[in-house]
């Protein structure tokens, strides 16, 4: 199992984000996790990213706990992406490689897939939305990892663009990443 996801529970005073999640998520598939707004769908990402810490409840990953290891082989985007409005995209993915220390050779590989390659030197704050998502999700697949978390990667787009992003979804599907 890519994330195997065991009791976990959650809670923010009296307000009950997570209560006793469990399931497991198997390799190279496409992992959902559905529910309005409110419901801890992001406090759910957060906790198996090590950024929000649970209650109570287990999560592994690659069948194993979570070291600073696992979490680099993992790319993800959650809530709204962060770069730099005033460099270009090709320059924000230059920093991000820096960050994650690996990557830096697939900057332009990333930039054809999620086709930014003609935008690669505007500066981001030129970017729409859609085109700011697709240089977040660019930064995930730095370094080339094999499983992808993405928390509401359409959040805001118009229909072409969320079109733009379930193609690439697909894609990557079909290269073999878990999603």
């Amino acid at each position: 199992m890519i994330l195997s996801v065991e009791n976990l529970s959650k809670s923010y005073g009296h307000v009950q984000a997570l209560k006793d999640v469990s399931f497991t998520v198997p390799s190279g598939s496409v992992f959902g996790i559905l529910g309005p707004n409110g419901s801890g769908k992001t406090t759910l990402l957060g906790t198996v990213m090590d950024i929000i810490k649970p209650n109570s409840g287990t999560y592994k990953w690659f069948d194993e706990v979570p070291t600073e290891k696992h979490r680099k082989q993992i790319g993800t985007l959650l809530e709204t992406p962060n770069f730099y409005h005033y460099l270009s995209g090709k320059k924000n993915l230059e920093i991000a490689a820096a960050i994650k220390e690996k990557g830096k050779e697939d900057i332009q590989k990333v930039l054809d897939t999620v086709r930014l390659s003609q935008r690669q030197i505007s500066k981001f704050s030129t970017y729409s939305l859609g085109m700011k998502q697709r240089l977040a999700i660019a930064s995930c697949l730095l370094g080339d990892p094999e499983v992808m978390v993405f928390d509401e990667p359409t959040n805001g787009l118009d229909p072409e663009g969320i079109a733009e992003i379930r193609e690439l979804m697909k894609t990557l599907y079909k290269q073999g990443k878990t999603i």
